[in-house]
């Protein structure tokens, strides 16, 4: 059997046992040295993503569609006009003109960076097309949704990056070094969360982006319209994946290991009615204080996993507090928590005292971060937002396996539907499906040691 035979043969075996060896592009020898791009959503993410692909010489944006022609469409022409591009091509008539561009525009991949209800249709409109998909992270809407964008990608051999840009943190791939040296020893539990004073961006109404107003849905503007609903109609783990992601990375999920249940329990909601009351512009008598908020101001939940780890994660943006990711990784011989920016290792930290964690952050730089330093400076969120889109355009370019994938992107979203799911059955125990359909066992790990570096 030839060379090209005998890779046919492959391809098709694997998709008659209904299983995704490896995506089509991986077996093209052709690199592409150029990626054409497109965008689905040019919102305040599409347009940080925007910015951050003109810096590139091996990217050609070729369109964009979005159909908020009063806030969105202004700032991306600035951003066009700013880097000189005139060929790139709009698709701003209404909120399925998106359609009319992958169909019509040819691209290597799409980046997609919507309001959360329309992530998965749209990702896989562009799988069914070929067209690679780069997702921004949120929390799906139901189960079915997760396993629609693992059907498609599998159907269409054509793979999805997750891009969860915390993953490429500094200090917690500094960390995640260190687990990989052994340093904490064998992982027992881990941390993480959202946690984050949201009102501002949850209630807007004016020009500016954040905390204008007591207003949301049609009468706000940029997030208001479309992420505050979510909390007046949904009570779980609405954005899990800024916890999740990193501290999956830590212990090889989907690639060895996997989650097996949840339980979500939730506090009483009475963040978002305070600020509607005490704001300059609403007041007791306000229309939006009489609203009644399903989502607990606090959830917390717990997840156990194939290897006999637990995490905890938590989402609090409802209330006032500073920003904290919540991050905590613990093993056999030590920890470390963001929140103090504080680590104890046995036997090399003072007995049973803390220690700051920079003089070990610093020595344990991850080699990814050594090496893009310059090139991160000013893309935004401390320069993880020039990682994850490196990390996507670098892995089209080689036709490499992306490290953040299909299967964590729909285990990442189930956490949400399965935890309303827990918390309306007051913190009952729920099964997480396994989305790899048994490949976790077989999957090897390359976050952080793959071709994208």
């Amino acid at each position: 059997m030839n060379n090209m035979n005998r890779r046919k043969f492959i391809q098709q075996t694997a998709l008659a046992a209904g299983v995704l060896a490896v995506p089509h592009w991986l077996h093209s020898e052709e690199k592409i040295n150029k990626v054409k791009v497109g965008l689905i959503g040019v919102g305040m993410r599409g347009q940080v993503h925007l910015a951050n692909l003109f810096k590139r010489n091996d990217v050609d944006v070729v369109a964009f569609a979005d159909p908020d022609q009063t806030y969105a469409l202004p700032r991306v022409r600035k951003i066009l006009e700013k880097n000189g591009k005139k060929g790139v091509l709009e698709f701003i008539q209404g909120d399925y003109d998106y359609q009319k561009m992958i169909e019509t525009v040819p691209m290597d991949v799409v980046i997609i960076s919507t309001p959360w209800e329309w992530h998965i249709p749209q990702g896989v409109e562009a799988l069914n097309r070929k067209i690679v998909v780069g997702m921004e992270v949120s929390g799906g809407m139901n189960l079915k949704e997760c396993w629609d964008i693992v059907n498609a990608s599998e159907k269409n051999n054509t793979p999805v990056f997750a891009m969860e840009n915390v993953c490429y943190r500094r200090d917690v791939m500094s960390i995640f070094n260190m687990v990989k040296k052994g340093m904490f020893g064998e992982l027992l539990h881990l941390q993480g969360g959202y946690q984050h004073d949201l009102r501002g961006v949850k209630f807007n109404d004016g020009k500016d982006a954040y905390g204008d107003g007591v207003e949301f849905g049609d009468k706000g503007i940029s997030e208001s319209k479309w992420r505050t609903p979510h909390s007046l109609n949904r009570n779980g783990e609405l954005y899990p994946t800024h916890g999740l992601g990193p501290v999956g990375t830590m212990i090889d999920l989907n690639r060895g290991n996997r989650l097996l249940r949840l339980s979500s329990v939730a506090t009483k909601a009475r963040g978002l009615h305070n600020y509607i009351i005490h704001h300059p512009k609403g007041g007791k008598d306000h229309p939006n204080a009489k609203i009644s908020w399903k989502l607990g101001d606090v959830v917390t939940t717990s997840i156990q996993t194939e290897n006999g780890e637990t995490i905890i994660l938590s989402h609090d943006t409802n209330l006032p507090r500073p920003y904290s990711l919540a991050f905590r990784v613990q093993g056999t011989q030590g920890l470390w928590m963001n929140d103090g920016n504080q680590i104890y290792l046995e036997g090399i930290s003072p007995e049973e005292r803390w220690e700051p964690s920079k003089k070990y952050l610093d020595e344990h730089d991850h080699p990814l971060w050594k090496k893009y330093e310059a090139e991160a400076q000013g893309s935004g969120h401390g320069g993880m937002d020039f990682y994850v889109l490196n990390a996507l355009i670098e892995c089209v370019k080689r036709k490499a396996e992306f490290p953040l994938d299909v299967y964590d992107l729909a285990t990442w979203y189930a956490i949400t539907p399965l935890s309303e799911k827990s918390v309306e059955k007051k913190g009952a125990l729920v099964e997480i499906p396994d989305f790899t359909r048994g490949k976790w066992k077989t999957k090897k790990p390359i976050f952080g040691v793959g071709e994208e570096y």
